[in-house]
């Protein structure tokens, strides 16, 4: 099982949202990830088939985007924002979505059951959708997407409003679905990807500028990250000079962490760089490059 994009461009108007897409995406778990703005919910409704590609190819398990109705019985979408009618009760609103799916009635009421204790939302089933925190929502936002059983499955900003422990719940459970079927995360918080994910692509602009493994990301910014302390009436002057990714206020100095392509200071020290240094390096990189 595979999705194949091949030279996938999206216009709006004049304006060129997706440069020029070439993936080729595996069973398991695989990380879109890019600022906002940079064309991942556009790639992600393309592949939901929400959108259509102005040129170029894309095949889910071999089957031609453009075959609609073929593609929606073996995806599950959940987009970062959903809505339900919010008076409406975990269970029903799970049963009223598998109606609107024309899943048969006894298929409809064993594949709720068994999704509410997958997503860990049994006790809740009668639970009115207003009243569900933030990782219930999300919780419930999977259960949906699995309603058909889908073997390919569509996340966009899949921890947006979750706190820390909801969050690894929530990045457990994808990761005990993804056994079976490719999950597709987008995402611009790169720590999310690096938790979950083997493989990786990262868009800018419309355009890849990464794609592989997360180890070759994270190896990206090695020899790259610097650690230094200035004078506070200094840091202006350095920040047109470095990319600085974080500061440290320590009366009248700041000590900065930041990015450089140049021959290290002697006054600098070298640092381990994180998945986050890596990804902006990447991304500072690519738009020096395109300015």
């Amino acid at each position: 099982m595979e999705i194949s994009i091949e030279h996938l461009n999206k216009n709006y108007g004049k304006q060129n949202v997706l440069k020029d897409i070439s993936l080729h995406i595996p069973i398991g778990m695989y990380g879109m990830l890019g600022e906002n703005g940079a064309g991942k919910t556009t790639l992600m409704r393309i592949l939901a088939t929400l959108s259509e590609p102005t040129t170029g190819m894309v095949e889910i398990n071999g089957i031609d985007i453009k075959r609609k109705k073929e593609i929606r019985k073996i995806i599950g979408y959940l987009p970062q924002e959903f809505s339900i009618y919010p008076n409406m009760t975990v269970y029903s609103a799970l049963d009223y979505l598998g109606i609107l799916t024309e899943l048969p009635n006894n298929i409809r009421k064993r594949r709720i059951n068994e999704l509410l204790k997958q997503v860990n939302l049994e006790h809740e089933k009668n639970k009115r959708f207003k009243n569900l925190s933030g990782g219930m929502k999300r919780r419930f936002g999977i259960a949906q997407a699995l309603l058909n059983d889908p073997k390919i499955l569509i996340i966009d900003e899949p921890t947006a409003g979750l706190d820390p422990e909801e969050r690894l719940r929530f990045y457990n459970l994808l990761s005990e679905l993804a056994v079976e079927r490719i999950i597709l995360l987008s995402t611009h918080i790169a720590s999310d990807i690096e938790a979950t994910c083997s493989k990786a692509a990262v868009l800018s602009s419309g355009t890849v500028v990464f794609e592989g493994q997360i180890e070759k990301l994270l190896q990206l910014g090695n020899g790259k990250v610097y650690t230094t302390t200035i004078l506070q009436n200094e840091l202006n002057q350095f920040k047109q000079k470095y990319r600085v990714i974080s500061i440290y206020q320590n009366g009248i100095n700041v000590s900065c962490r930041f990015l450089s392509n140049a021959a290290p200071k002697k006054e600098w020290v070298s640092c381990q760089p994180t998945i986050e240094d890596s990804y902006m390096y990447l991304l500072s990189s690519f738009k020096q490059e395109v300015e």
